[in-house]
């Protein structure tokens, strides 16, 4: 058992690991990257400079970003993108197989069975916060009443807690669909703000208004589909590794379960007296 968890560990830590590198690689891509026309800058730069213009220095596509999307927006999105940070690393945290299905827990509940003290093998996972644990409290409960009684309230137990985790994994799907749309509604607005600057009568439109309004536009669209795309990945990594933790928490909690129901059912050995020779027949206990 611990060495099937141990190999799960070292496969959800290298899948970490990439979706983090790719993040990153993105990030520093955008923070990086100029546009196609900036390696033309210089020249223009240095012919501007020879008839006495002022030249002002290119601008990195990052802090162009920052300075087109805005004060609502910018507040908006960085809002949204807290919210799915603290989500991603709240249920990375949480859909662990070891927290889970914790090794030791296991060790120490089979432990307990096998000692037929069964009392504090119900007050060990009473007591335990795992998920596993959870769902072993359940079908204890229903022990006595027999061990498919028992594994029926073990698997609605799993369905609970796995409903109480799709909440949480949900929200990731509704970030993945509002990035886009909160996109949509600043690509409106900057075409809103460069028409109102072309329909102007009897005025020259504004060239700088006019780019700021569509490099508004374009940059909310970007950012939106920005946030959209590793919310929308990482709802379909925890919705898999979710449903893969809820089966393999049932058929643990069904083995440890079948252990405890016929370690109940076994007789209790019987306390010999050091003092009676080894071979002497031993009287049953009247009732």
């Amino acid at each position: 058992m611990a060495l099937f968890a141990g190999s799960r560990d070292i496969r959800w830590a290298t899948e970490a690991v990439l979706c983090l590198l790719l993040i990153f690689a993105f990030g520093y891509l955008l923070s990086t990257a100029q546009p196609a026309h900036a390696q033309n800058e210089p020249q223009a730069a240095a012919d501007q400079g020879d008839k006495g213009e002022a030249v002002q220095p290119p601008r990195r596509l990052f802090t162009h970003i920052i300075e087109s999307v805005g004060l609502v927006f910018g507040l908006t999105l960085l809002a949204v993108s807290i919210a799915l940070v603290a989500l991603i690393v709240l249920l990375a945290m949480d859909l662990r197989p070891t927290v889970a299905i914790p090794p030791t827990f296991v060790q120490e509940f089979t432990d307990t069975v096998n000692k037929r003290k069964f009392r504090e093998a119900y007050d060990v996972a009473r007591q335990h916060a795992s998920f596993l644990a959870r769902v072993l409290t359940a079908g204890m409960g229903r022990l006595q009443y027999g061990i498919e009684d028992a594994r029926a309230t073990a698997f609605h137990a799993v369905e609970s807690v796995k409903a109480s985790k799709e909440q949480l994994i949900t929200y990731l799907a509704t970030i993945g669909t509002l990035g886009p749309m909160i996109g949509l509604v600043g690509t409106i607005y900057g075409m809103i703000l460069a028409f109102m600057e072309l329909r102007q009568p009897g005025k020259t439109p504004d060239s700088a208004k006019l780019a700021d309004a569509i490099s508004h536009a374009l940059v909310i669209t970007l950012l939106g589909i920005a946030l959209a795309v590793p919310a929308i990945f990482c709802h379909a990594f925890f919705r898999n590794r979710l449903v893969r933790l809820g089966m393999d928490t049932a058929n643990v909690a069904d083995d440890l379960l079948t252990q405890m129901y016929h370690n109940s059912k076994r007789p209790a050995p019987v306390a010999m007296d050091p003092r009676i020779p080894i071979g002497t027949p031993v009287k049953p206990a009247e009732s």
